[in-house]
């Protein structure tokens, strides 16, 4: 069994999580990770790591291959905005993006792993080794969704895997049977925002997969950061989608949801009882 283990890291805590389980697990760790996206916490718990700007493709895959990696994971958020300002693509890169009839986020996820894989250094699923992160069926606070908001969830779940099949986003905020926000490119927490001050109080977000999701990457997340945004727009109840979905921190952000009076709902298909 080969106990090295490629990280391509972005930003937030799903890095650092990986990198301790791996160690923990017996890995070496060897991260590959971005200027102004990933947590320079991640050098202390790596064998070796490579800062670069994104779009050097070439920089990365030559890191690994000095390494003797085979295999990796890709993980963390990269903000897409500054997929438009501050980047450095190699000829690498630029041969992937010439190569596509568009950029959206798994069609150039995908791109750059075949890639890799051509370069044999195999892509595994974002939570390899950490299967527990995954989000567990059911309503998880105190407060449960009210009959009201039933139809809100429905339309929400449809809206966001259209959104998704269009590989577009993840999340849609509903409220009173209206279509409140859709997220784009500014990510979950803006459209959460948007989607809350049109609300009033009365908004559903709903994050689910994309209909034919990658699990290599892009699985949608929520945390803390999630709870704290619902509660400052007035974001009442949030539905995700169960075992497609990676919870950070479970316990203390089902507990700030208890304490805001949010609900956390868990279902594996829109149609499913609470």
């Amino acid at each position: 069994m080969d106990h090295r283990i490629g990280l391509i890291a972005g930003s937030g805590q799903f890095p650092l999580i990986f990198s301790s389980k791996a160690r923990l697990s017996g890995y070496e760790v060897f991260a590959a990770a971005f200027l102004k996206e990933t947590d320079p916490a991640l050098e202390a718990d790596v064998s070796a790591i490579e800062w670069m700007h994104l779009g050097q493709v070439r920089r990365l895959i030559d890191f690994f291959k000095r390494n003797a990696v085979s295999q990796a994971v890709m993980l963390g958020a990269i903000r897409k905005t500054r997929i438009f300002s501050d980047v450095r693509p190699d000829a690498k890169a630029i041969a992937i993006i010439a190569g596509m009839r568009h950029t959206h986020d798994d069609a150039l996820l995908r791109a750059f792993a075949g890639v890799l894989e051509k370069e044999g250094i195999l892509i595994q699923a974002s939570t390899f080794l950490l299967p527990e992160l995954l989000a567990p069926k059911g309503c998880w606070t105190r407060k449960k969704p009210r009959r009201s908001e039933k139809g809100d969830i429905a339309l929400g779940w449809r809206i966001a895997k259209e959104l998704g099949r269009l590989d577009i986003g993840q999340c849609a905020v509903v409220g009173r049977g209206s279509v409140l926000a859709l997220e784009a490119i500014d990510g979950t927490d803006a459209t959460i925002e948007r989607g809350g001050m049109l609300g009033k109080g009365k908004a559903v977000a709903v994050k689910v997969c994309k209909p034919d999701q990658d699990l290599r990457f892009d699985i949608p997340a929520i945390g803390v950061q999630t709870i704290e945004t619902m509660h400052r727009f007035g974001v009442q109840t949030l539905v995700v989608e169960a075992g497609k979905a990676v919870v950070f921190d479970r316990q203390e952000m089902t507990a700030l949801a208890d304490r805001y009076g949010i609900c956390i709902l868990a279902l594996e298909d829109c149609r499913d009882g609470w």
